[in-house]
């Protein structure tokens, strides 16, 4: 970063510094004081509020990813005016700058600063872009979701050797209700709802989407997830992860894969039907081979402890005299097992939960119950296992992301293949996300702070991702060949911001 504006940025930080010091707040003005607002309309100065969006689209450019979509999808015959990647790309900036649905493209379109800030002369209204995702059929959507995951390599291959120590891919299913009555491939599930039902397969190191696949409201969790599962391994091989293990609940068992995977040197924790069979299994273990199931400890608190705060919800459930299912105690152990579809036996990490049942503050009856995961990873402890295995739920907070976040996980369409096109374009939002998060530069004199913001911006729910990097108001300055973005507001991402600024300018590939 150069000098000026890290001064710059110093000079904004103490500004702010100031104004939140506590020790010289006045005390006889109202803080919200502006009672004499006036507007006007600006001549000749253009401004966005998204003016990080030049970031994004100037690391989409570096890594080439416009040429490889032009390249392989070619829904086009000839582009008048718009390319495929003109299409894609429009859909994911109208999320990446706030966006929620097709309809807000509009407001896109006739913002001039913004046309201006991507050097555009215009962008497809929603009717186009709507009209552009019911060209696609299933193998076209393949293809596009392997392009995003040739540049997704890329980013990958731009992190350090230890990145490429282990790769954990998880898979599970989630609804996406609708109440539309015309959409083509929706059906109502087991719970009454109707809608679709995509797959996502997704690293867990990153949280980034793999594969998406969008299916109809009353198809199961597991259907295609072997093929997307095998797709996901093969992109995690190419990029150079030394490890791969696959993750499910009991609905991605998958017992038919298994010895293909054992072979081929993956592996897995799944969850497994707790059936009449497995239950005898685990009442037949010695008393002396159960182990009490810790938690798993937590990180050490840096600072001092805080009480803990009053349970309000049992205060109510005791009050109302809900019936409560409280744990009393939880044992692990362990066993060999052949699935049926298998050709050798596999280890079954089995937890048995002692509950307790209260109805009120009035106790019941005791209840016991089983869950079982099977694994070809005979060297973990049972406690491990069963601590990896519960790691799968971060894919909940990747899955709740794309559908209220990013907004990606949506059926605005009126069809199956038109919706699960929107989805996987969508869905490059969070990818860029990540991706901005990846590449951003770790100094070595900084190492620790810089690692640490790192980690932070991965880890960032995508709205508050949204507000640190992509909504800074930007003055568009477009002078000879340049297009010049002056930021007119700070916040404390901005030595991130610029610092990933400068990475990107320097990244090529050929």
């Amino acid at each position: 970063m150069n000098a000026r504006i890290q001064d710059q940025l110093r000079t904004r930080k103490r500004r702010i510094t100031a104004r939140l010091d506590r020790t010289k707040f006045p005390s006889n003005c109202p803080v919200l004081g502006a009672v004499n607002a006036h507007y006007e309309i600006a001549d000749r100065t253009q401004a966005v509020a998204c003016g990080g969006v030049g970031l994004i689209h100037q690391m989409v450019t570096r890594l080439e990813l416009p040429q490889l979509i032009n390249r392989s999808l070619g829904l086009f015959k000839i582009y008048l005016p718009y390319s495929e990647s003109d299409h894609v790309l429009n859909i994911a900036y109208n999320i990446v700058a706030g966006g929620t649905c097709l309809d807000h493209l509009e407001l896109l379109r006739n913002n001039e600063a913004y046309l201006n800030a991507l050097g555009a002369q215009r962008i497809p209204d929603p009717t186009t872009a709507g009209d552009f995702c019911r060209r696609f059929t299933a193998s076209q959507i393949i293809h596009l979701m392997e392009v995003f995951n040739r540049v997704r390599q890329r980013v990958w291959r731009q992190q350090p050797s230890s990145f490429f120590d282990h790769a954990t891919i998880d898979a599970d299913g989630t609804m996406v209700e609708t109440g539309g009555e015309c959409k083509q491939g929706i059906d109502i599930n087991h719970e009454g709802k109707w809608g679709y039902h995509p797959l996502m397969v997704s690293l867990a190191n990153t949280g980034e989407a793999l594969y998406i696949v969008n299916r109809s409201g009353n198809r199961p969790s597991h259907e295609q997830a072997g093929e997307y599962l095998d797709r996901a391994v093969a992109l995690c091989r190419g990029a150079g992860f030394r490890k791969i293990t696959l993750r499910g609940d009991t609905d991605f068992t998958q017992t038919s894969r298994l010895d293909g995977w054992h072979e081929d040197g993956i592996e897995f924790i799944f969850g497994i039907d707790a059936t009449k069979g497995l239950y005898a299994r685990a009442a037949e273990i010695p008393q002396n081979d159960w182990k009490k199931l810790r938690a798993k400890p937590r990180k050490p608190i840096k600072t001092k402890r805080r009480a803990r705060p009053e349970r309000v919800k049992q205060k109510i459930v005791e009050a109302r005299e809900f019936q409560d299912i409280r744990v009393a105690n939880q044992r692990v152990s362990e066993f060999l097992y052949q699935p049926v579809k298998c050709s050798r036996a596999y280890r079954v990490v089995v937890v048995w939960k002692e509950l307790d049942v209260y109805e009120g503050q009035r106790w019941l009856f005791d209840d016991q119950r089983c869950f079982f995961y099977i694994t070809n990873d005979f060297r973990s402890s049972p406690e491990q296992i069963v601590h990896r295995a519960h790691q799968r739920c971060n894919q909940e907070n990747t899955i709740e992301q794309h559908k209220n976040g990013v907004h990606a996980l949506k059926a605005p369409l009126d069809t199956l293949e038109s919706n699960w096109a929107y989805m996987v374009i969508a869905s490059l939002a969070w990818s860029l996300k990540v991706w901005s998060a990846l590449l951003t530069p770790v100094s070595p004199r900084w190492a620790a702070m810089h690692q640490e913001s790192k980690q932070r911006l991965l880890r960032m729910d995508f709205a508050t991702y949204r507000n640190a990097i992509i909504n800074i108001p930007a003055q568009i300055v477009r002078t000879g060949r340049k297009i010049v973005y002056r930021m007119l507001a700070w916040n404390p991402w901005q030595d991130t911001f610029f610092r990933l600024v400068e990475r990107i300018e320097a990244l090529h590939f050929s």
